[in-house]
């Protein structure tokens, strides 16, 4: 009888379970079988355990205030990591030397591995991440920093009439919700007169930057519960699971690393899928690397011969020569312009131009749009692997690149420099900052944010990047494109074509599959391609 009575226990349990399970909403269901996959066992964060500044409008805090005297040039063996040599670096130069993105996912500049406070300098051995254990990451809110959920809603974007698509109006007052305050306009069309909020804020009952924030923390392996739980830390708003898994249905068209995202909690947990690195480099810069992405793109045959790439940035953090940067000269100070014959750039609309339009609604200051969009782009979509990644060259680089590879960079060994005034010798450094890196359609791409990228031409800053990073990883320059984006326009060239002329006088042509055939220029003039409404 014991045994029929524990079995008909058992039946009793699992039809209650069912019953309640029914009860469930479909989409609580969904989010849920997400959230079990590989993390059952997870706890959910600690009060604090996020970092003390704001995923898209507030400003990355200084996490350290010691900095070490830069060695001396003269006095340093020049290595690459393309090679396989270990690269010189300072050690105190790194402010952070592991931060993975576990305060909201991506980017708590103020964590630090051991201690509570989150807030003391740490001087780290230039180790690599991966062999360090993991640490339990503790920090306080900033209270000068951190933002206020009521503040009024300022979107960058440009602002039009829904009504008539006039740009001419005036603001008129604020309507206030329960969670934050609106901005009303009024256009000014005589034929219209129809009072309007801004598109990327209508008809949302939570600020923008919280539904960002919300997003960006599920793609980055946390679940419901816990992305729920730091809203309502940092924001004092709470969501239920609901709503965030409608956000991130709503938006899944968008951010497309929810296609790999079971695939990389099979590799990482979520405090250690992307790697951050604070560098004093004359200025902060935020080295990101999203590990699990840049594993999962490599799986693809196509490519297979990337890998180069990989191996340079698992070793930034580690072997990135500090002391170059701060004295070498900054590449996007180069005036010198190179010859834009038998080149090409093309314009088009892509996700990038998407991903942008998107996260900047939620900025409410110009000087955090970089930093915003980085951190956005690097959890959410499909392509971008790194963001901020610490490039130089050297004089018998470039020397090499001229004499033995037939590349045409300098004009006789000069370069015209920001602030000078006359040509001058060719530094024996060059070093920069490439904003994005993508690996997609089996090239890797580097990208540079522009505001006005329209009226921009950033065109031998990205071609110093790519010859950097050719020579630092090996790589071919042919397996590098470059780029530059706002909102609205996105610019593409490959570098090869700006440095490796073709001596041929034959007339040739371009045929893109939109359907348009550009000639390519023989003189020094910059052919830019439309693209095809």
């Amino acid at each position: 009888m014991g045994k029929i009575r524990e079995k008909l226990n058992k039946f009793i349990s699992r039809i209650a379970g069912g019953n309640l399970e029914k009860s469930e909403s479909r989409e609580f269901r969904a989010g849920k079988a997400r959230d079990m996959e590989n993390l059952g066992n997870q706890k959910a964060p600690q009060n604090g355990a996020y970092g003390d500044f704001d995923l898209v409008t507030d400003r990355p805090g200084l996490t350290g205030n010691s900095k070490a005297e830069a060695g001396n040039l003269d006095n340093q063996k020049p290595a690459f990591a393309g090679n396989g040599q270990s690269l010189l670096a300072t050690e105190s130069q790194v402010l952070t030397s592991k931060e993975s993105i576990a305060d909201i996912g991506i980017l708590s500049s103020s964590l630090l591995n051991g201690g509570p406070d989150g807030n003391r300098t740490r001087e780290t051995r230039m180790s690599k991440p991966d062999s360090s254990p993991d640490q339990a990451h503790q920090s306080s809110l900033s209270q000068n920093e951190s933002t206020e959920a009521n503040e009024p809603v300022a979107s960058v974007l440009e602002i039009r009439c829904p009504y008539c698509e006039s740009k001419n109006f005036v603001k008129r007052g604020l309507r206030k919700n329960k969670f934050q305050a609106v901005q009303l306009y009024l256009c000014k069309n005589p034929e219209c007169g129809r009072t309007f909020t801004a598109s990327d804020v209508k008809g949302k009952k939570f600020p923008l930057n919280v539904i960002v924030a919300g997003i960006t923390l599920y793609n980055l392996g946390w679940t419901l519960d816990q992305c729920c739980q730091f809203l309502e830390q940092k924001y004092k708003i709470k969501p239920d699971v609901d709503t965030l898994m409608n956000w991130y249905e709503q938006y899944k068209p968008l951010c497309r690393f929810e296609r790999m995202r079971p695939y990389a909690l099979k590799m990482y947990n979520p405090k250690d899928m992307v790697e951050e690195v604070t560098m004093a480099h004359r200025q902060l810069y935020r080295f990101r690397y999203h590990r699990a992405k840049m594993r999962l793109m490599l799986e693809e045959f196509g490519n297979r011969n990337l890998w180069r790439m990989k191996d340079y940035l698992d070793n930034v953090s580690s072997e990135t020569p500090h002391q170059y940067f701060e004295q070498g000269e900054r590449m996007s100070e180069v005036r010198s312009k190179l010859d834009k014959s038998e080149m090409v750039v093309k314009t088009k609309f892509n996700f990038a131009n998407r991903l942008a339009g998107f996260v900047l609604g939620a900025v409410t200051e110009n000087k955090l749009r970089h930093d915003a969009l980085q951190k956005f782009m690097l959890a959410n979509d499909s392509v971008t692997v790194a963001t901020e990644v610490p490039v130089y060259i050297r004089r018998e680089d470039i020397e090499h690149m001229e004499n033995v590879l037939k590349f045409k960079v300098c004009e006789n060994g000069l370069l015209e420099l920001k602030g000078q005034k006359k040509p001058v010798e060719l530094p024996r450094l060059l070093t920069g900052h490439v904003d994005v890196v993508q690996i997609r359609n089996h090239c890797v791409h580097l990208l540079d944010y522009k505001p006005h990228a329209a009226k921009e031409k950033p065109i031998e800053q990205l071609t110093w990047y790519a010859l950097a990073l050719s020579r630092l990883t090996g790589m071919r320059l042919f397996e590098f494109k470059c780029g530059w984006f706002d909102e609205k326009d996105y610019f593409e060239f490959y570098p090869l074509h700006v440095v490796k002329k073709i001596t041929s006088q034959r007339k040739r042509k371009v045929h893109y599959k939109e359907g348009i055939t550009a000639e390519i220029p023989k003189e020094n003039i910059l052919k830019v391609v439309p693209r095809n409404y």
